[in-house]
């Protein structure tokens, strides 16, 4: 990996607009504590979506839009798969659940922003965002009752002792040397499929697996399993819906009438966005602390001539528009005035609409480093039911940094006994714990605190 200070280095550029695009882990990217961050590509599959989410929330964080990009590869799924191989039961089963959940939300024809509400507890009432691959192009949905019985009917034949890849092969009828050497060439489903792609007999078999008709054995290598719906099914079969993507090109994706924003004047954004570099770099801050994008887009919009009404603009207060304010009314000036514009009567203060549920609010709300009492707060919680929460989410595999509250809260030098014992302990037990560190003049809460820090970066 790469050196703290070299790292750090990195960072220090991509924050202050030297350089535009990161490539780096997941762990890299998490520390960007940048607001107007507009693109986040994902080149491998997360372990889960509360990952994915938090994730993709790095773009768009100061409530403007962001695009997210997910490279998906069912071979991925089976790294994902191999990694837990060595881990306990419990541990096994839960990551196996995450990534199927994962694998549903890759391959799921539904609204990507309903399906994710959906699962954060949400509703989404619209028929479509207008603005995900699915609605801008709705994947085919076929009649798949005779094609995944042709798949459930292989697995069976085989004896359940293959994985995807070998059981598409079979359908196919491709003559590989470990097809010929067990003789599945005589089976009756041999070539049935073969009108097809591997890329189709792929998605049934996997579209199988999410409609809980099929199951991997993580244990044995992904083998498939027919579940006790499957065997139903092959026994009784009934109508079954599957979808398949289309290729899409890239000049495609235009965005619906739903998912259009409303209008700015985008001449004078790209003016305030060159003269906020400018002024940050003669200030030597990161652009955002000048005025963050909504900020510059409000003035785009309703073009402020004063700094008293600059300070009327989202996210700028009188100070801030005294401090920064008189180069940018100055360029809105002359340009309303090069360019005969006639500036709006009032002006509209911009909110962002906090649709999401609570598990959703905290990852949030952690990201941007709010008080824990604050969070707990806003959502009618008390501290410790909060914290309980948060230790939740951390443990169903999502990595949360609440160091800037323990560091605050709990003694240094009994955050190292704290993490030195849960580094060397045989259990996560918080009981036992306390029994072990309480001579030390350790509270129950700080090892409470310690141990979702450990979680989130031992286990996660």
């Amino acid at each position: 990996g790469l050196s703290s200070k070299k790292r750090q280095r990195h960072q220090n550029r991509f924050l202050r607009e030297e350089g535009l695009v990161v490539v780096a882990t997941v762990a890299f990217g998490m520390g960007i504590d940048k607001p107007d961050i507009r693109f986040v590509i994902h080149y491998n599959l997360p372990k889960s979506i509360e990952n994915y989410y938090q994730e993709t929330g790095r773009a768009g964080r100061d409530g403007l839009e962001g695009t997210c990009i997910l490279y998906y590869n069912p071979k991925d799924v089976y790294k994902l798969e191999k990694f837990m191989r060595d881990k306990g039961v419990a541990e096994r089963e839960m990551g196996s659940q995450l990534i199927d959940e994962m694998v549903a939300y890759s391959e799921s024809p539904v609204c990507r922003r309903k399906f994710l509400l959906h699962y954060f507890g949400e509703e989404y009432h619209q028929e479509n965002c207008g603005k995900c691959d699915n609605c801008l192009h709705p994947p085919q949905l076929l009649e798949g009752k005779n094609d995944i019985h042709k798949a459930l009917s292989t697995v069976k034949a085989t004896k359940e002792n293959h994985r995807i890849n070998q059981i598409v092969d079979i359908i196919r009828g491709k003559k590989t040397k470990e097809i010929r050497e067990y003789g599945y060439q005589q089976l009756e489903m041999f070539g049935t499929g073969s009108d097809k792609s591997e890329h189709y007999w792929s998605s049934v078999t996997r579209q199988s697996i999410i409609k809980d008709l099929l199951r991997k054995d993580i244990e044995n290598y992904g083998l498939l399993k027919l579940t006790n719906e499957g065997k139903d099914f092959l026994a009784t079969p009934y109508s079954v819906t599957i979808s398949m993507n289309e290729e899409t090109k890239e000049e495609d994706f235009e965005e619906t009438e739903e998912g259009k924003k409303a209008v700015l004047d985008p001449a004078l954004l790209n003016h305030l966005k060159d003269l906020r570099k400018k002024v940050a770099q003669e200030k030597n801050l990161p652009p955002f602390v000048i005025f963050q994008d909504p900020s510059l887009e409000d003035m785009a919009t309703q073009y402020p001539v004063t700094t008293d009404e600059l300070a009327k603009v989202s996210g700028v207060s009188k100070s801030k528009a005294s401090r920064f304010g008189q180069p940018f009314v100055e360029t809105i000036s002359n340009y309303v005035e090069e360019n005969d514009i006639e500036r709006p009567e009032d002006f509209i203060v911009k909110s962002v609409v906090n649709k999401a549920g609570l598990k959703v609010y905290i990852i949030q709300s952690v990201d941007k480093k709010l008080p824990l009492e604050d969070i707990a707060k806003a959502k009618d919680l008390s501290l410790e039911e909060l914290i309980d929460v948060v230790d939740r989410i951390v443990s169903s595999g999502t990595k949360l940094d609440i160091n800037y509250y323990i560091d605050d809260v709990v003694d240094e030098e009994h955050q190292d006994i704290i993490y030195d014992y849960f580094q060397n302990a045989e259990t996560d037990s918080l009981d036992e714990a306390f029994e072990e560190l309480r001579d030390e003049g350790i509270s129950y809460d700080d090892i409470k605190l310690m141990r979702i820090k450990f979680m989130s970066e031992m286990a996660n």
